[in-house]
């Protein structure tokens, strides 16, 4: 046998890999990240159709043709990506429980199967037709799949997530080349050779395009609703992030959780930035004047600032630099903004630098490229304050369906662990949405205090706890509010208290949790620590303290298509 085989195989695995990894990447953004893992149903139906297809026709699939049938399997493969690909993103995801909503998944997920079909076919071939070689063969497959893995991460660097679909059918193409001169099937190749020039040209055309912001082809259809053109997008192994709105437009400040009180009319320019079409995050413009920011100042998930000035700071999730400009508003000795996407850290201090006011610049400020937990564990810096903003995603990770329960900044062990790097009398806070009816984040996250804090040895976790929440008045079928929880290190003394009630007083703040009072028994019983795990497992929903070890970890909750749904790990 020749190489021109193995090598024919190895190029279609790989692409077949390469394929099956960056669906979940697209349908992350064009459907849900519960949806995205399903990618992975759709490669292994359509291969086993294609390996289905070998077996009921022996009489087609022989072993005589088999090397004419390789390569006109892995040309179609190549094709079918395309092609497939383009009807896909025609369709628009529709998430209602109707026909036309059914279909609609059915149909993407049946277009999306062509491709593995030929893909299967090929393979199967290629593992049937020749046993005296299957050993190395089989080797081949898994060193093309193997590779494919490692390749999609790079070429998402290079380029966008709709063009590695024009790569990924060139390599498809370069194997049908390779097959196809085995036997010298001249009609063949030429094809296949003119497939992978064109190809390999649209692929570098595009990527060209892309790179200037304006390509030709690219996602529309998402999350059931069109999206027009962005002012700015970039993909990577783990997310899109994608920027829109107009730089030069005066509009009402973006705020999470802003007092009912404010009303000074100010308005400012500011861009928006989410992942995967879901996780939001603005992009204020500064110039330096941080007057133009005092409505940071009536945001509730600010509240640590008031207790503790001129300290440093860990924002965890930096994001657009909301938090950033907080504690510069704040006056705050030295703010470290840690972010695992280096896109985010790249968009907001290179590509919008001069809109952002190059905030890695500034002499105060230190952005860190890293995930918050290693790199809180690894710093020996102990900081006065450490913030949380509505830290998470609806991006599809590693862990497939289950991104949102396995979050690991909030188990009793990443407290513990930001509670140890604070000062003496350093504050943890984090912010989550407040539901009037039933605040279960909130809940869940007094329960998660009180363990961290009893983990140190606190006796009684309730004089480290204080909650205050904004309500916003939202519709019935969105959150109600901001919910933000303090922990201190030290027990909250009487004067820290006062300016909370005074501040939550001026500021039309509801004061939901401190050692002097509680809005119900429920956030009383958690924030005692007494019988904690008792009470929890008994309590409706699950609210007990989530660890790394059980797989009870935080969930939180969410809207999906207009109805209230809880998400708890259990």
């Amino acid at each position: 046998m020749r190489k021109s085989i193995y090598a024919g195989l190895f190029m279609v695995t790989l692409a077949t890999l390469m394929f099956e990894i960056l669906l979940t990447r697209i349908f992350s953004v064009t459907m849900w990240y519960h949806f995205a893992f399903v990618a992975i149903s759709v490669a292994m139906f359509g291969m086993t159709i294609g390996a289905i297809i070998i077996y009921l026709f022996p009489n087609y699939f022989t072993q005589e043709r088999a090397r004419y049938q390789l390569a006109v399997s892995s040309l179609l493969f190549s094709v079918s990506l395309v092609f497939c690909f383009l009807t896909q993103l025609c369709i628009p995801f529709i998430p209602e429980k109707t026909i036309v909503g059914l279909y609609s998944i059915a149909l993407t997920y049946a277009v999306l199967s062509v491709p593995f079909v030929f893909s299967g076919i090929c393979v199967s071939l290629a593992l049937t037709k020749f046993p005296r070689y299957i050993s190395k063969l089989y080797s081949v497959d898994l060193a093309g799949a193997a590779l494919g893995c490692i390749l999609l991460i790079y070429t998402l660097r290079i380029t966008d997530g709709p063009t590695a679909v024009i790569v990924i059918a060139f390599l498809a193409s370069v194997g049908s080349v390779f097959f196809a001169a085995e036997k010298r099937f001249s009609k063949l190749i030429k094809a296949a050779v003119i497939t992978s020039l064109l190809l390999a040209f649209i692929s570098i055309a595009h990527t060209y395009l892309v790179h200037k912001q304006s390509p030709l082809l690219r996602i529309v259809w998402v999350k059931g609703g069109y999206e027009s053109r962005p002012v700015y997008e970039k993909w990577n192994a783990f997310s899109r992030v994608r920027v829109w709105g107009d730089p030069e437009k005066l509009e009402k400040p973006f705020s999470w959780g802003i007092s009912r009180n404010y009303h000074s009319g100010q308005e400012v320019r500011q861009l928006n930035m989410n992942i995967d079409a879901s996780a939001y995050t603005p992009i204020i413009a500064f110039d330096g004047d941080l007057n133009k920011l005092e409505y940071l100042k009536y945001d509730v998930t600010n509240l640590a600032h008031y207790l503790r000035s001129d300290s440093k700071i860990l924002v965890i999730g930096a994001g657009g630099g909301r938090d950033i400009l907080s504690a510069l508003v704040f006056k705050q000795r030295l703010i470290f903004g840690v972010e695992i996407n280096k896109d985010i850290i790249d968009i907001v201090n290179q590509r919008f630098g001069d809109f952002t006011g190059h905030l890695n610049k500034n002499p105060k400020v230190f952005f860190i490229n890293d995930e918050a937990r290693s790199y809180t564990v690894r710093s020996k810096d102990k900081f006065g304050i450490i913030q949380v903003s509505l830290i998470d995603t609806w991006a599809a990770t590693a862990s497939g369906a289950f991104v949102l329960a396995e979050n690991s900044l909030y188990t009793t062990e990443a407290w513990k662990i930001f509670l140890e790097h604070l000062t003496s009398n350093g504050i943890l806070t984090f912010s989550r949405w407040y539901l009037r009816d039933n605040p279960g984040e909130v809940y869940r996250l007094t329960s998660l205090a009180s363990a961290s804090l009893m983990k140190l040895g606190v006796k009684d976790p309730r004089n480290h706890i204080v909650i205050v929440k904004c309500m916003l008045g939202m519709s019935k079928d969105k959150p109600d509010g901001i919910g933000t929880i303090l922990i201190s290190k030290e027990p909250f003394s009487g004067k820290e208290l006062d300016i909370i009630e005074k501040i939550a007083g001026d500021m039309q703040f509801d004061v939901v949790l401190t050692p002097r009072f509680s809005i119900d028994s429920t956030f009383a019983t958690l924030a005692s620590g007494n019988d904690l795990d008792k009470f929890t497992a008994k309590y409706p929903i699950n609210i007990s303290a989530p660890t790394d070890r059980a797989k009870r970890s935080f969930t939180p909750f969410y809207i999906f298509y207009g109805y209230r749904v809880w998400l708890y790990a259990g």
